[in-house]
């Protein structure tokens, strides 16, 4: 599919992004295991929701749409009926995560888990993704695993079980990594330490805190020990991930002014706004309010006079999914942009500093590609051409917001892969030009 984007004289509007990703997986994959039933409510929209699901059904677990959910009245609400710690059922089928990198990593640690055998798989692009710091940790614990490239490839076969407690420290700040040895941990006997180098993501250990479990966090340092836990409701705050394209759209485009609605602004995944003010973003938090397990606020972003920075180090695990829209602000802020330490970028539905680069570039950005990241001289002038998703999400929604800005036309070819995450997305973007 191919989607034509023109400047906008204008851009305004509200806007509730969908569900987090991040933590409606793991409000699912927990609420399954745990004791009693759960609405989730916002829950998030798009093809990697579908993934966790079904892998879950394969797993036995009953889920099923509720139109009158009584969390919110938000859309998207699924009743999860928990099977507790040991209700899984051995899966007649190979679970499909798709192209859900969270799916495959968060559901093999629940699989380590399990006194039965299963085989996880998912599309041409996941299973070329490198499984092995995932696999790695959970073969300590007493997991067996067979898969491609000594184990490290999906499809994976699993034989769980009668798993020992292990203090494993990562070699780089994943919370994939971390959230996989952290659920295998509630099988474990003892207590399981997982020691992060710097921050990331800490949904999990918030969503176990809130669901009731063995869970203990002091620092970089979360343990975790087998645990019962009772099944609750849960509000899924709107996507910082999905929110940021419109904080970018806002801040860079010279006439524009943007409301973002029921944003998720959990301290770890908050970076995008921390990087954006640092470039010099109009951008301001109103209505912060605590949710069920995360905090939540409004966003609204106007246009700006941006920046260049360096973007490197210890934000870059905040940032790892933002920072293809991040390149392009940097496309149009005063001076030059370095993002480094972010080979992570590589191995993601695309070869995302390649791709940012390559259609950049197109669009008369001057950007320069290293291994690690990406070297922006700002202050283009953008101009609308071809360009190509590459089939990432990501890709796609960064060239669609340039395309807002560039003078002409842009043509977005394999555009329907935005609907990986945001499958309102086009609607979206169609709503807010004036």
């Amino acid at each position: 599919m191919i989607k034509l984007v023109k400047k906008h004289d204008r851009i305004e509007g509200t806007i509730r992004p969908p569900g987090d990703k991040s933590i409606s997986h793991r409000a699912a994959l927990l609420n399954a295991v745990a004791n009693g039933n759960a609405r989730v409510s916002n829950f998030c929209v798009g093809d990697d929701r579908e993934s966790m699901l079904r892998c879950l059904q394969g797993l036995g677990v009953q889920i099923t749409p509720d139109p009158q959910c009584d969390v919110s009245g938000q859309p998207d609400c699924f009743l999860i009926q928990g099977r507790g710690l040991q209700g899984l059922l051995e899966p007649t089928n190979t679970l499909d995560a798709g192209n859900s990198g969270t799916t495959m990593r968060l559901v093999t640690g629940l699989l380590a888990g399990q006194s039965f055998i299963s085989v996880i798989t998912g599309d041409d692009s996941l299973r070329r993704r490198p499984m092995g710091r995932v696999v790695g940790p959970l073969k300590e614990m007493g997991a067996q695993f067979m898969g491609r490239e000594g184990d490290s490839l999906a499809p994976l076969a699993v034989r769980g079980g009668n798993l020992k407690a292990i203090d494993y420290t990562l070699p780089v700040p994943s919370a994939q990594v971390k959230s996989a040895v952290l659920i295998a941990g509630l099988y474990a006997d003892g207590k399981t330490v997982v020691r992060s180098p710097s921050l990331s993501r800490d949904h999990t250990e918030r969503m176990l805190k809130y669901l009731g479990g063995d869970i203990q966090v002091d620092g970089l340092v979360a343990t975790v020990g087998r645990s019962e836990f009772n099944a609750r409701d849960i509000l899924v705050p709107g996507d910082v991930s999905s929110a940021a394209f419109w904080m970018v759209a806002g801040s860079a485009h010279p006439n524009a002014k943007i409301r973002l609605e029921g944003v998720g602004i959990n301290p770890t995944r908050t970076g995008v706004i921390s990087v954006l003010e640092s470039m010099g973003a109009n951008l301001s938090l109103e209505n912060i309010r605590e949710g069920e397990a995360e905090p939540i606020a409004d966003i609204v972003v106007e246009s700006s006079n941006l920046q260049g920075v360096d973007i490197a180090g210890e934000i870059i695990p905040k940032v790892i999914d933002e920072l293809p829209v991040l390149a392009l602000a940097a496309s149009l802020a005063s001076g030059s942009t370095v993002i480094r330490d972010a080979a992570e970028l590589r191995v993601k539905e695309s070869d995302r500093i390649s791709a940012t680069v390559q259609g950049l570039s197109r669009l008369g950005v001057d950007i320069e590609e290293h291994e690690e990241g990406m070297v922006i001289r700002g202050a283009q002038k953008l101009v609308g051409a071809p360009v190509n998703s590459q089939g990432d999400h990501r890709i796609a929604m960064t060239m669609a917001i340039a395309g807002l800005i560039a003078d002409g036309e842009t043509a977005i070819h394999d555009a329907e892969a935005a609907a990986v995450s945001y499958p309102t997305f086009w609607d979206t973007l169609a709503s807010i030009g004036v």
